[in-house]
């Protein structure tokens, strides 16, 4: 059963969260969804994953965030972090789940900003990240991509037309323009950020998952298809392998042959294996 809640109440809009709460004392997900930090909402995630979650013990806490261009990646990365505080501090009135087991679960920009969390002040206990990146500096993203480039060129206009200057948390799908109009450019830093990855390097180091890694990290779970044309599968390897050199436990899940969002497809058995990986990563690192 799906409860809604405001968990951020700013001037100009309401940040919410749907809450699939499954009793006392049961484990928290909380879950960041995908779309390039410039459209896509929680009610992205599909039935089936809530019900599989759900039905494996875990509470769902599914939110949505600001997204760019007309919030700064700063200002997204705030609402991240007071999600999180929400769960722990407030949600509690209503729901008596277990805030000393969270997790952060994500799919994309939300594996982004889920691995971004293992690098604040309050961590989750384990994070768990579905074709994720961690390094928003590498040339992947700072460059035009080879794969966008061969379909329609998008012009500024059309794609500017897409976005507009109010804050907003529910990104339509024809803001995908914008996202594809940065992809072939190769700004896509540039405009969720409103910085310069050469000038403001050290700035938007910040907000690089890799370059942040300490101790402290959680444990990690990465899926990702080794055919993803839209966030590289080398983006899973390297934190896979950054965090392993710094002795955090970290796991890669590797879908073969799969693309981007491999998880739709949800009943293939490769994605229902990876998926009671996933289950059995959060029982380990929730409960010990």
């Amino acid at each position: 059963m799906k409860e809604t809640r405001i968990y951020k109440q700013l001037e100009n809009c309401s940040i919410g969260a749907d809450i699939y709460y499954q009793g006392a004392g049961t484990p928290v997900i909380i879950y960041i969804h995908s779309g390039a930090l410039i459209f896509g909402t929680r009610e992205w995630l599909p039935s089936e994953q809530i019900d599989y979650l759900t039905k494996s013990g875990f509470s769902v806490v599914n939110i949505d965030y600001r997204l760019a261009p007309e919030t700064n990646l700063e200002f997204i990365v705030e609402d991240i972090r007071d999600a999180m505080n929400w769960v722990r501090t407030e949600a509690v009135e209503w729901y008596d789940f277990d805030i000393d087991k969270i997790a952060v679960v994500g799919g994309s920009a939300g594996g982004y900003l889920g691995l971004l969390s293992g690098t604040m002040d309050y961590r989750p206990n384990a994070i768990v990240s579905l074709y994720g990146y961690g390094d928003i500096l590498g040339s992947w993203i700072t460059q035009p991509s080879e794969y966008y480039c061969q379909k329609p060129m998008i012009d500024k206009i059309s794609a500017v037309s897409r976005t507009g200057h109010i804050e907003v948390t529910n990104g339509k799908w024809d803001r995908f323009d914008y996202y594809l109009y940065c992809r072939q450019q190769g700004i896509w830093i540039q405009e969720v950020t409103k910085m310069d990855p050469h000038l403001d390097k050290d700035k938007i180091k910040r907000y690089n998952p890799i370059d942040n890694i300490t101790k402290e990290f959680p444990p990690a779970l990465f899926l990702h298809g080794n055919q993803d044309t839209d966030v590289p599968y080398e983006q899973s390897v390297i934190m896979h392998e950054k965090l392993k050199s710094e002795g955090i436990y970290s796991k890669l899940i590797t879908i073969e042959g799969a693309d981007h969002v491999f998880d739709q497809n949800f009943n293939d058995g490769e994605v229902q294996s990876a998926f009671t990986e996933l289950i059995n990563f959060l029982k380990v690192h929730l409960y010990k």
